[in-house]
């Protein structure tokens, strides 16, 4: 069974050498463009040169993200982007844009595509579409159980996520940060709405939860071997915006893991890796829906750390403590629940003494700078001596041997191998030795002097007869090798060109379509527009004779065998298990941008194309044909898996007062949006 590979994410260059030396098999970054964490520190297109390089001298792949929605007018500066990704040799990028990878396939063929997470794929048909559009990798969606992963058949790569922060919607399903917040979590730009308090509302009774859409971090140490044995390729860490020692210390969990089990066949966690995991990063852990496990935790939403002592005594100026673990200056605390945090700049022992350091069980006190009132719980949210420790991680060093040959009358010759690369360099002739008898010990001495460079010696062979060898060239031979091992190791050759033209068109169509709720909807609007949708299959049925089409649900695990039916369709999957024996009408949840989008589509025999809702203005329809915009009623925000409260009348209120109502695990807006005076084409209501 081939060993997985562990990928990690870095927001910037010390990120990404720290998860190098600690073990990644790959890396994931995000450029400044196209890149579904816009708030990371990111790389500039010179820094992502540099990241390839780096990447690949140490034998690390690097993807980069490019997963987020295009709009029209973006399309041929994301195509120039793409084209210098794959000219500096990025071994992947990772995308979302249905159109955009179509055509990055026919224009850029050689450029290795990873469907992202946000495309939402959690089932084989959707598998089987992305395959034929020549994707090698898919993300799968974060809210698939590790059995359904496991009984999916698409002979394709798959990566999951085991470990980091979790969305509480399904992926690329959410548009609460971009229609209540202005900013997008489809172009990278979430607010993390989900993040914030909320009053929670069952049956009109106030609930006690104070973040009710929040999610813990996942955390699948404890169950990595089941996640090795099982049906995926890659194994991401999330974490693009974390610090280079949280992804520096997972990493290196993991990377010790996941070689134990393959060494040994079993997954032995300490408790001090936990304990570590914990104060670099926790909102409490859970094992997420890979195996089923509670994601939700109501009660906070920031970083909880570890348990560092109670709250014995409160006063105007000091806080004492009782410690149940080790505190250092420039330690972060936080209490737990006045929700209050601060750094430690000063420790005073129980002599009211200064000190740099107090060890557990002892009582100590800090200045009461926050205003503290009241006994509380205390949690270490910074470790200073764990993030000392972290980075002064070794660096990363790749095995070499040298082979030197040295014969009389013939060329000194040395030759340098990495377990893939040979080169060879040769120097000087050679004369028999008069004074000084070379010896082999000191010549290995010589060659073994590498240390400010990336090898290390795994072995050193000598072949030499009685001869004089000026250290000299031995040095220039050496330094030359490991110069030209360097290039060669990082060296790319890729080159591309193409042309790309959009065309106009000069369609114009403005009917009305209207989604309906019930038969009086129905009665009312039969001959005043020109389709209906509903998502009541009997309702379907009974009035299959009108143009009425029936709306599949965004998350499809089985698939009924439609044939000559009517479908609104809101995924992948069902796109590519319906398209050829039915009429199809794709939804806004596939978040259609860009005509190449709507392209891509009609090449399924899609007959109307409903457009995202995040369309900034409308461009788009000077280039397509057959496209609808929802200009009114209320729309869903997010798509939840599960929701920890049940009831028919659920809702939450925000601190503005907006009461946003979550039906079938569908959080829907606040309001409902108009914006029909502003289109020119057809247009659907939602009732």
């Amino acid at each position: 069974m081939k060993k997985p590979e562990l990928l990690s994410p870095a927001g910037d260059m010390d990120t990404l050498k720290m998860a190098i030396n600690c073990g990644a098999d790959a890396i994931y970054v995000g450029g400044e463009e196209f890149s579904a964490r816009a708030y990371a520190k990111n790389f500039n297109k010179e820094e992502l040169k540099k990241a390839v390089d780096y990447s690949h001298l140490y034998d690390v792949k690097l993807y980069v993200a490019v997963n987020t929605i295009v709009f029209e007018d973006e399309i041929e500066p994301c195509l120039d982007y793409l084209k210098y990704l794959y000219e500096i040799g990025v071994d992947a990028v990772i995308m979302q844009d249905i159109g955009m990878i179509s055509l990055t396939k026919k224009l850029i063929p050689n450029l290795e595509i990873h469907a992202s997470t946000q495309i939402n794929c959690h089932n084989d048909e959707c598998l089987k579409l992305l395959k034929k559009m020549k994707v090698k990798r898919v993300v799968l969606a974060r809210e698939m159980d590790i059995d359904t992963i496991n009984n999916l058949k698409t002979d394709i790569d798959k990566e999951i996520f085991i470990h980091g922060a979790l969305c509480v919607s399904y992926s690329g399903r959410c548009l609460f940060s971009s229609l209540n917040g202005g900013r997008s979590g489809n172009r990278g730009r979430c607010t993390g709405s989900c993040r914030l308090p909320y009053e929670l509302y069952k049956e009109g009774k106030k609930l006690k939860d104070k973040y009710p859409l929040s999610t813990k971090e996942l955390c699948t140490v404890n169950k990595l071997g089941k996640i090795l044995s099982s049906n995926v390729q890659s194994l991401k860490i999330e974490g693009r915006m974390k610090s280079k020692e949280y992804v520096g210390y997972v990493t290196k969990v993991y990377r010790r893991l996941i070689d134990e089990y393959y060494k040994d066949k079993k997954i032995t966690v300490k408790k001090e890796e936990m304990i570590n995991l914990s104060k670099l990063f926790n909102r409490d852990f859970t094992e997420g829906y890979l195996f089923n496990s509670n994601i939700y935790n109501t009660n906070s939403s920031n970083h909880l750390g570890y348990p560092l002592g109670k709250v014995t005594k409160v006063t105007d100026k000091k806080i004492f403590i009782k410690l149940s673990d080790d505190l250092n200056l420039e330690d972060g605390i936080r209490f737990v629940n006045s929700n209050r945090g601060m750094i430690v700049n000063k420790i005073y022992d129980d002599k009211n003494l200064l000190t740099n350091k107090a060890l557990k069980n002892k009582i100590i006190s800090v200045d009461n700078k926050i205003g503290l009132k009241h006994i509380d719980a205390v949690n270490k949210t910074i470790d200073r001596k764990l993030l000392k420790s972290i980075d002064e991680t070794s660096q990363k060093k790749m095995d070499i041997t040298f082979s030197l040959k040295g014969h009389i009358g013939k060329e000194l010759t040395l030759k340098i191998y990495d377990g893939k690369n040979e080169i060879i360099k040769k120097s000087i002739i050679l004369d028999r030795s008069k004074n000084v008898k070379m010896d082999k010990k000191m010549l290995k001495e010589k060659l073994s002097k590498i240390n400010n460079t990336p090898f290390k010696i795994k072995n050193i062979n000598i072949d030499i007869e009685d001869v004089f060898i000026p250290l000299k060239y031995l040095n220039e031979l050496k330094h030359a090798l490991i110069d030209e091992l360097i290039k060669k190791r990082v060296e790319c050759k890729n080159k591309v060109n193409f042309n790309y033209k959009k065309i106009k068109t000069n369609y114009k169509s403005h009917n009305i379509n209207v989604f309906v709720k019930d038969e009086k909807d129905i009665i009312k609007y039969r001959d005043k527009c020109n389709i209906m949708y509903t998502d009541n299959y009997e309702l379907y049925t009974k009035y299959k004779h009108l143009n009425i089409y029936y709306r599949l649900d965004n998350i499809m695990n089985k698939f009924p065998d439609y044939k000559d039916e009517r479908l609104l369709i809101n995924d992948l999957g069902s796109l590519n298990r319906y398209y050829k024996n039915n009429k199809i009408i794709t939804d806004y949840s596939l978040n259609i941008a860009n005509s190449e989008s709507v392209l891509f589509l009609q090449k399924y025999n899609v007959i109307l194309t409903t457009l995202s809702p995040e369309i900034p203005n409308y461009e788009i329809l000077k280039y397509t044909k057959n496209t609808e915009i929802i200009v009114k009623g209320k729309l869903e925000l997010m798509i939840l898996k599960d929701f920890h409260t049940k009831g028919k009348d659920i809702k939450i209120k925000d601190k503005f007062g907006n009461i946003f109502p979550i039906i079938n695990n569908r959080v829907l807006h606040y309001k409902n949006i108009d914006i029909k005076d502003k289109i020119d084409t057809n247009t659907r209501i939602i009732l």
